[in-house]
C-alpha cells in the first residue's frame, strides 16, 4: 500500500484525495514566471522539515540559495536555522558559476560538463548531510538543457528520475511551462514523472487569476478541475471548493 505525504499547502492535500502526494515519487512542478513554483517547493520542505519530521534538500540550478532564502523570509520562515539545525540544506549546483561544497571542495562546473553524474553527486551528498526524506530540483530545465539533442534530453530525466526512486525520497522537480493557454503542447517531462501539478496565470473577467491543477497523480483518485490559488503573507494557499471557470 502506499504511503503518502503531506504537502503542507494548504487545501492542496483536498484536492489530492485528502491524502498528499505518494511518497517516493517524482512531482513535476508546472508554471511561467511570477507563478510561485519556487514558494511552492520552499514551503513544501519548510513544512516537510518543521510539522512532519523530514529533512529536506534544496538543490538549486539557477538562482542562489542565498537569495531564495532571502526570497522566503517574508512568509516567516527561518531557513538559516533549519539549516543549522541539519533539518535542510541548500546546494548551489549552477552549471554556470563555481558550487562550493565542504565535502568536496570547488566543483568547476560548465555548461558542457554538467551532466547527470554532478546533479547525482550533489543529491547524495544532501541527503547523507540531513537524512533527507524530501528533495527539491529548481528548476529542472536547466538540467534538460543540458542535452541539446531531444533523445539524450528524454533519457536523461528518465534516468534522473530513476535514481531518484532508489532513494526512498518524495521529490518535486521545478519546471518552466512552456505554453501557458489552456490549449497547450504538453512538455516531454510531463510524461516521465509520476505526477504533475500545473501553476498558471489566466484572465477570468478583465482580471488575472491564479489557478492550481493537478494534470495527473499516480497512485490517486484526484479532483483535477482547475482551483484558484493565492500566494498570501503566509505562503500559498488553494481553494478547493472554488472554481475558476463556470
Amino acid at each position: 500500500m502506499l504511503d503518502y505525504v503531506p504537502t503542507g499547502i494548504p487545501g492542496a492535500d483536498k484536492i489530492l484525495g485528502e491524502k498528499g502526494i505518494p511518497r517516493g515519487h517524482s512531482i513535476l512542478i508546472c508554471g511561467g514566471p511570477g507563478s510561485g513554483k519556487t514558494t511552492f517547493a520552499i514551503q513544501f520542505l519548510h513544512k516537510g522539515a518543521t510539522e512532519h519530521g523530514e529533512p529536506g534538500i534544496y538543490i538549486s540550478l539557477d538562482e542562489d540559495p542565498e537569495d531564495v532564502k532571502k526570497n522566503m523570509s517574508k512568509f516567516g520562515w527561518d531557513l538559516d536555522e533549519l539549516e543549522k539545525e541539519k533539518k535542510l540544506a541548500f546546494i548551489n549546483v549552477s552549471p554556470v558559476r563555481a558550487a562550493p561544497s565542504e565535502k568536496a571542495g570547488l566543483i568547476q562546473l560548465g555548461m558542457k560538463e554538467f551532466k547527470l553524474v554532478k546533479l547525482l553527486e550533489a543529491i547524495r551528498m544532501g541527503i547523507e548531510e540531513v537524512q533527507a526524506k524530501r528533495i527539491v530540483i529548481d528548476p529542472v530545465t536547466i538540467f534538460t538543457l543540458q542535452y541539446p539533442d531531444e533523445v539524450e534530453r528524454i533519457y536523461a530525466m528518465r534516468d534522473l528520475i530513476a535514481d531518484f526512486r532508489k532513494t526512498g525520497c518524495t521529490n518535486l522537480l521545478i519546471s518552466e511551462l512552456r505554453g501557458t493557454g489552456l490549449e497547450r503542447e504538453h512538455q516531454f517531462e510531463e510524461y516521465l514523472a509520476q505526477g504533475v501539478i500545473l501553476l498558471r496565470t489566466v484572465m477570468k473577467d478583465d482580471r488575472l487569476t491564479r489557478m492550481f491543477q493537478v494534470e495527473k497523480m499516480r497512485g490517486l483518485e484526484v479532483d483535477n478541475q482547475p482551483r484558484p490559488y493565492n500566494i498570501t503573507n503566509s505562503g500559498i494557499e488553494v481553494y478547493p471548493t472554488l472554481t475558476v471557470f463556470k
